[in-house]
């Protein structure tokens, strides 16, 4: 059989350094376009970006010829450097550590676009950190909690 085929679906979940709510609702909408535009220019879909102050969710069509890897990193490098071009944030900004990474099949892409898309609704009965762990169960993602994270003290 000639050629590749695929449908391959990840929702990625990083968050500001030491989940700071950072990202300004004035703002949140350029911050969301610019990253959509870098994930385009690498030649992937966006299907879906949303977040709150203190983390994003980006839901993509990727092709397997991308290395999710490289993406999330140039993704974290450029919007960074966005961010502080722009000024939009009186302290310096930055993105903390890793991510985490959520297959979906095609049958779940409404369900998850929905999710992303409700993300301040779902925020208000759900602090960040206890989503993200649920989707570590869900997904079974074995961890430590030392390491999921710079959770802050209060939490």
């Amino acid at each position: 059989m000639a050629g590749t085929f695929s449908q391959l679906y990840i929702q990625v979940v990083f968050a500001v350094q030491n989940r700071a709510c950072t990202i300004h609702a004035s703002w949140e909408d350029d911050l969301y376009k610019y990253i959509s535009g870098i994930i385009r220019n690498k030649e992937q879909k966006v299907l879906a970006i949303n977040g709150m102050p203190d983390h994003i969710h980006i839901f993509i069509n990727m092709k397997p010829s991308c290395c999710l890897s490289d993406l999330v990193r140039e993704v974290k490098k450029a919007s960074t450097e966005f961010i502080r071009s722009k000024n939009f944030t009186s302290t310096k900004f930055s993105w903390q550590e890793g991510y985490g990474a959520f297959s979906y099949g095609y049958s779940q892409i409404d369900s998850v676009v929905k999710y992303i898309m409700n993300q301040k609704h779902h925020h208000r009965k759900l602090t960040f950190r206890e989503e993200y762990l649920s989707l570590l169960a869900k997904f079974e993602v074995e961890f430590d909690h030392k390491y999921v994270f710079d959770w802050r003290k209060e939490d």
